[in-house]
């Protein structure tokens, strides 16, 4: 296993901030949001390429990106993307790394972003940690140096030091605006 902290070029950091604006980049976190309000929907299906966590501990999807024609310049900014979105809600970023392994069959690269809620220090002993949505890692899966997945998910903690988590709906409200 080889294990390196994400690192962008200023070229890659230029493409990524062009991108945001784009239609590219509007019509994927449309589809992703038309696809979490279909999961929503009793009577609506998703696309075959998306799928849903829901946990009582964990919610969030993941992207077969390997069954869709984007890119993988704009799934990488995608990745990026959604990592700037959770900063902007009082996270953290606790670590940015790729993790590459040889598998049997391909060369497998994971890039993941863990992000936690900023520390609410508790005031008090009976006052409880606020959690936010909880945990949030971002992971994008590379087979051969071809995008296979990306999972996006929160995990929460089930346990009397923390608060109720924020609802996961409007984590998705917010990374897919």
């Amino acid at each position: 296993m080889v294990h390196e902290i994400i690192e962008r070029s200023e070229a890659e950091k230029a493409a990524y901030e062009k991108w945001k604006s784009t239609l590219s980049a509007k019509r994927m976190l449309d589809w992703l949001n038309n696809q979490y309000a279909a999961y929503l929907s009793p009577t609506a299906r998703t696309d075959d390429a998306v799928a849903f966590l829901n946990t009582p501990s964990a919610k969030g999807f993941v992207v077969h990106f390997h069954q869709t024609q984007y890119r993988k310049a704009e799934i990488v900014h995608l990745f990026d993307l959604l990592r700037e979105k959770v900063l902007e809600m009082n996270y953290v970023s606790y670590v940015s790394d790729v993790r590459t392994f040889n598998r049997p069959q391909w060369v497998e690269s994971i890039q993941r972003h863990y992000m936690k809620p900023s520390l609410n220090f508790k005031k008090t002993e009976t006052e409880k940690f606020n959690q936010g949505y909880g945990n949030i890692k971002i992971e994008l899966e590379f087979r051969n140096d071809i995008v296979y997945n990306l999972r996006f998910s929160a995990t929460t903690y089930q346990d009397n030091n923390f608060n109720k988590a924020d609802e996961f709906k409007e984590l998705m409200g917010m990374v897919l605006r």
